[in-house]
């Protein structure tokens, strides 16, 4: 009988050891940090997996805006009625929207 929990003991440990307890794990909402030409800051993600809404937030404010994916654009736009943000391949831009100002271009990951 002793063996047996001391072989049942052992399975339970080995079983432990590969759940990487003290590993952290990698946050749900990481966000990837841009910069932009005029060295604006991005942060962004993407809301869930169908990538059809993206959370932004512009350099470190605490604001984040919910940008939907709008149709027919080269790449991927989104937007709502105050922010618009494109991303082409590894890249894109950033400007508002109701006065279609420039907040950057040619941003990248750093």
């Amino acid at each position: 009988m002793k063996g047996f929990i001391a072989v049942a003991a052992l399975v339970l440990l080995a079983g432990c050891a590969n759940l990487n307890l003290f590993t952290p794990a990698t946050p749900a909402d990481h966000w990837t940090t841009w910069t932009c030409d005029s060295t604006a800051k991005v942060l962004w993600h993407y809301t869930d997996d169908s990538r059809k809404e993206v959370d932004v937030r512009l350099g470190g404010a605490d604001q984040v805006y919910r940008l939907k994916l709008e149709a027919g654009a080269d790449g991927s736009l989104y937007s709502n009625d105050m922010l618009a943000f494109h991303i082409k391949g590894e890249e894109g831009l950033v400007y508002w929207v109701a006065t279609n100002d420039l907040i950057g271009r040619g941003c990248k990951t750093e």
